[in-house]
């Protein structure tokens, strides 16, 4: 492998571990309401979403606030040593993707019968220091300026 790519499979390797993410899957909330949530706390610090999403009186804020406690769980796992206090932690990307539903069937007048869909969904929570994006600009102009 050439020095170049070498580099740039350092940098993306020191990327990834400021990166960290939780999924949940087959959520039994339908999507459109789990965005509703998922919108308020997109680019929040995590501290921050923590308490939006503690107060929030919808159902779908307590199944985000565990998985972002599952995705803060992570972070601390793949950054041994590292405070969590230090850092600035915030909520990078999340995603609600519709997943399986549930059919039923429900009785309607004159013998016929309606079927009712019970949606669900799939979450993508992805968190990302603050700090590292100016580093790795501040290195990247470095490298340029030493050509």
């Amino acid at each position: 492998m050439g020095s170049r790519k070498h580099n740039k499979a350092e940098q993306t390797k020191e990327a990834k571990k400021q990166v960290s993410f939780a999924k949940l899957n087959n959520c039994p909330t339908s999507p459109r309401k789990m965005r509703l949530v998922a919108d308020m706390i997109r680019g929040m610090n995590v501290e921050q979403a923590l308490h939006v999403l503690k107060h929030s009186p919808q159902d779908a804020s307590g199944r985000l606030h565990k998985l972002l406690l599952s995705a803060l769980a992570n972070w601390q796992a793949k950054n041994e040593g590292t405070r969590m206090e230090d850092t600035a932690l915030f909520v990078k990307e999340v995603g609600v993707d519709g997943a399986r539903s549930l059919k039923r069937i429900r009785t309607a007048p004159q013998g016929r019968a309606h079927r009712i869909r019970k949606r669900s969904n799939h979450v993508t929570l992805v968190i990302d220091n603050r700090n590292a994006k100016i580093t790795e600009k501040e290195t990247a102009n470095q490298v340029t300026k030493t050509k």
